[in-house]
């Protein structure tokens, strides 16, 4: 890194969401599961926060649609690191009683090719999540 200059991280993400108080199951689970810890909490949202990083989840009322859909132009999804494959396989089992579906069954844990372990999780709003182990130290 040249003189002057900062590493520079993400600050924050935020997602809209057309129904806080459903996305708040598969999302707070999720959160609490990667070890985030609550950050804010205001009627129409909540976020959670990862050392200086934080997500939020708000249903704002500037919302102009109830759908979200991770093939259009926009974010597709969001991807955390886990501690290993024996986490992504955990995370993985209990993520169906939070609200989450496995995206691409037939080719878990390998979807994203054979070199990538991870799991791909979507909830009832088409927002996508994978779930990746950290590499190596």
């Amino acid at each position: 890194m040249g003189a002057g200059r900062r590493r520079v991280t993400f600050h924050h993400v935020e997602l809209w969401v057309p129904d806080l108080t459903g996305a708040l199951r598969p999302w707070g689970w999720l959160m609490a599961s990667l070890g985030w810890t609550p950050y804010q909490e205001w009627p129409q949202g909540r976020s959670w926060r990862d050392g200086g990083v934080y997500l939020v989840l708000e249903q704002s009322p500037a919302l102009n649609g109830i759908a979200h859909d991770r093939t259009a132009p926009g974010l597709n999804h969001l991807a955390f690191t886990v501690a290993g494959p024996a986490e992504v396989d955990r995370l993985t089992a209990e993520a169906p009683a939070h609200g989450w579906s496995l995206l691409f069954p037939d080719r878990h844990p390998y979807a994203g090719g054979q070199s990538s372990y991870a799991a791909y999780l979507e909830d009832n709003w088409g927002y996508e999540v994978e779930l990746q182990p950290a590499p190596p130290e």
